[in-house]
């Protein structure tokens, strides 16, 4: 998944923290909600404007952010 085209990080959004797609909610918020044992489908239900590729995206950034810490 290349998260490039899907997480975005603007100055005067949300603190500059990474976000979906110019949108208000965050890659932390994301990855909070599947911590907390929200499943894909719920999070998609809930939140209607995401795609399926916008958790994706989110797990990717994540897991790139970790490697790249290492």
């Amino acid at each position: 998944m290349n998260y490039i085209e899907r997480i975005t990080i603007e100055a005067g959004k949300r603190g500059g923290k990474p976000c979906v797609r110019g949108m208000r909610i965050t890659v932390f918020e994301v990855l909070e909600y599947l911590a907390s044992g929200m499943s894909m489908e719920e999070i998609l239900e809930d939140f209607p404007y995401l795609e399926k590729e916008d958790i994706l995206a989110c797990l990717s950034f994540a897991a790139n952010k970790e490697k790249i810490e290492l």
